[in-house]
């Protein structure tokens, strides 16, 4: 019989870790030093780690959106593996754990807070990270205090993903044929630990680019083809916000024109399509386009429309094998399960195109995306011991 299972958190430990976590500067694009620290976070527990080729594709994906040069990592890949009776039993029960290593900005410099009451806060300059490192330092404890309690559990597979907040760039790269798991966490979710998201959007990205004709406004108007004008009219058409009850459109940036004086001959729009249900998506990417090439075509103009699909929908069942286990996991803790659906799109968008039943699981982080974001040690170590007892569970 293996080590016996315990799930006492090294609360010290695991501040300690989310401390050292929000000191490295790891934006979009950016995460080279986080990577590297990871690299040796894992490494110093014994655990093999490779990091993909990623990183040079999102290098030329950074030049091409931001416009300037990167400091990108790959994916880092780690397994741990299981100390079951047989291996064919560590292989069929592997788990997948899944953070990913970029912040939003402002995330340069970042100050963590530790207040009375045990939330860990920023000083209001910058985000605080928690988004995703709260989930990162959940992972690597799990991992602590497997090896050092020598506890049963299957194979142990980690990803750590790179340029995840611009749509998922680095996952997408990934070859998912390196995992054997099939079943998969992804730590990425605000909201109280226990919640669960079994369902997320396809996301269509928009860019239209709208061609009319210059012309002098004032001395021979008529010669030209007004770009604004047909922008206009195409937007008036269409509608926006909640288009069905399970599907949004939004156009939310236009530009174009080059003096007041001058009949606008290029406008440049983008915007994005979510719903639940992919082929909605499809279909409203459609929508958008017929009616700005119509608009274009009657006035003597043309439309260059690129709708690229930045993911499929997924949703899983409540009664399948991933959400079973965490039930189980959670009753034992006295922890609510709340099954949630989530309209943002995460990694675990692209583990179920690659045929892996993926859910996201709220790990202690609130109010990302802004300087007031904020997690708790308290609920942090909840999630710790949840991971645990999900391998417990699988390994029964």
């Amino acid at each position: 019989m293996k080590g016996k299972y315990h799930n006492d958190v090294n609360k010290d430990r695991l501040l300690d870790s989310f401390l050292q976590l929000t000191e490295i500067d790891s934006e979009s694009f950016y995460e080279r030093d986080m990577a590297d620290y990871l690299k040796g976070e894992l490494g110093s527990l014994g655990i093999r780690v490779h990091e993909d080729s990623a990183g040079e594709r999102l290098g030329e994906i950074c030049e091409k959106s931001l416009k300037k040069e990167g400091n990108p990592a790959g994916n880092l890949w780690a397994f741990m593996p299981g100390n079951m009776d047989s291996r064919e039993e560590n292989e069929k029960r592997a788990l997948l754990f899944c953070a990913h290593m970029d912040t939003v900005s402002p995330g340069r410099g970042k100050k963590a807070c530790v207040q009375e009451d045990g939330r860990i806060t920023s000083d209001g300059t910058t985000v605080l990270g928690a988004d995703d490192l709260a989930g990162i330092a959940e992972i690597l404890e799990v991992l602590h205090i497997l090896e050092e309690t020598d506890a049963v559990h299957p194979d142990i597979e980690i990803l750590f993903t790179a340029a995840e907040e611009p749509y998922c760039q680095g996952s997408r790269l990934f070859d998912f044929g390196n995992f054997h798991s099939k079943t998969a966490c992804i730590l990425d979710m605000s909201g109280e630990v226990g919640t669960v998201a079994l369902a997320a959007p396809c996301i269509y990205s928009l860019y239209i680019w709208i061609h009319g004709k210059s012309a002098h406004a004032g001395f021979c108007p008529e010669e030209g083809v007004h770009a604004i004008h047909i922008a206009a009219k195409a937007v008036s058409i269409l509608p926006y916000g909640r288009v069905e009850e399970d599907t949004t459109l939004n156009l939310g940036m236009i530009e174009g024109g080059s003096g007041k004086n001058i009949v606008p001959d290029e406008v440049y729009l983008t915007g994005e399509i979510r719903s639940m249900d992919s082929e909605k998506a499809e279909y409203w990417a459609g929508r958008v386009r017929e009616t700005f090439e119509k608009c274009a075509e009657e006035a003597g103009g043309r439309v260059d429309f690129l709708a690229e699909k930045e993911f499929d929908a997924y949703r899983v069942k409540k009664d399948s094998y991933t959400p079973r286990m965490l039930k189980k996991a959670a009753g034992r803790l006295g922890v609510k399960m709340r099954f949630v659906e989530t309209f943002g799109g995460s990694d675990n968008n692209h583990f179920h195109s690659n045929g892996i039943e993926g859910v996201v699981l709220a790990n202690a982080m609130e109010e990302v995306h802004t300087v007031r974001e904020y997690t708790d040690l308290s609920q942090m170590a909840v999630c710790v011991e949840l991971l645990l007892e999900l391998i417990r569970a699988v390994t029964e």
